[in-house]
């Protein structure tokens, strides 16, 4: 049965976990609610050994997420715009440190903020009708959820620059072509690809998918030594697991394995 929030859901699939945005009223975007919403979420999934993957999908058929809920914060003074600070910090927070895998699964708008929710998981699958984009300087802000530092991370500075500054809006193929998403499914058919790549990563061991991400993240904007330091710690996180001896006895036994989790 899925979980229901009053802007989420979340939805097993197996191992793998859906979280939907689901505020369509205002095309999923980031209220006070919603990013409240957003991370317990995310801290529920992080403590649930169970899922292996999870895939950030929205419920709207035109849009992933239009970003900051401008209509709120245009009521908000400068005092309720700081204590609402960390709420909306804490959402974009929770997707980024997930500890599996994630994947957006995208279609529609996705700017500003939720082109940002896209940037903080480790794939973008999107579909030809995806536009992306860091507008927030045409509306006197810049990117708060992360944007100015996870866009240099994917495309280059100069890259990230280029889109931040001009606010420019990029479509589907453009935004495969840039590196701004990394697959570009057939129209209306991101989430199924989304679900159906999370389905295959999760037939893999947990513990190797949660130390594989751990390493990737933490190695990166390191020097090489420092680098491969991460990656050996993460390595015997996993090498002395239930999972490793799993995995190998599997292999020699020519079937599928049942990994431990641990």
């Amino acid at each position: 049965m899925p979980q229901t929030a009053e802007h989420l859901t979340i939805t097993r699939h197996g191992h793998v976990a859906e979280l939907a945005l689901n505020r369509p009223e205002a095309m999923n975007a980031v209220s006070t609610d919603l990013a409240r919403q957003l991370a317990a979420a995310c801290e529920e999934l992080a403590r649930d050994q169970d899922v292996r993957v999870t895939v950030l999908t929205s419920t709207h058929p035109k849009a992933f997420c239009v970003g900051a809920d401008l209509k709120e914060r245009n009521r908000f003074t400068d005092a309720e715009l700081v204590r609402q600070r960390p709420t909306a910090r804490a959402a974009y927070t929770g997707v980024l440190e997930l500890p599996m895998p994630t994947i957006a699964a995208v279609h529609g708008y996705a700017l500003g903020g939720g082109y940002e929710l896209a940037l903080a998981c480790d794939l973008i699958v999107a579909d030809p009708t995806a536009v992306v984009g860091l507008p927030e300087v045409s509306v006197g802000v810049i990117p708060g959820g992360g944007g100015t530092q996870l866009l240099p991370r994917r495309v280059g500075a100069a890259r990230a620059a280029e889109l931040v500054f001009s606010a420019r809006r990029v479509a589907g193929a453009e935004a495969l072509a840039l590196g701004l998403v990394d697959r570009l499914a057939e129209e209306g058919q991101d989430r199924a690809e989304a679900l159906e790549l999370a389905t295959a990563m999760a037939a893999h061991s947990p513990v190797g998918l949660r130390n594989a991400k751990r390493a990737l993240r933490l190695g990166q904007g390191l020097d090489l030594r420092a680098g491969l330091e991460v990656e050996d710690a993460a390595w015997r996180a996993t090498a002395f697991s239930g999972d490793r001896v799993e995995g190998v006895a599997a292999f020699n036994e020519k079937r599928a394995p049942k990994w431990p989790g641990e």
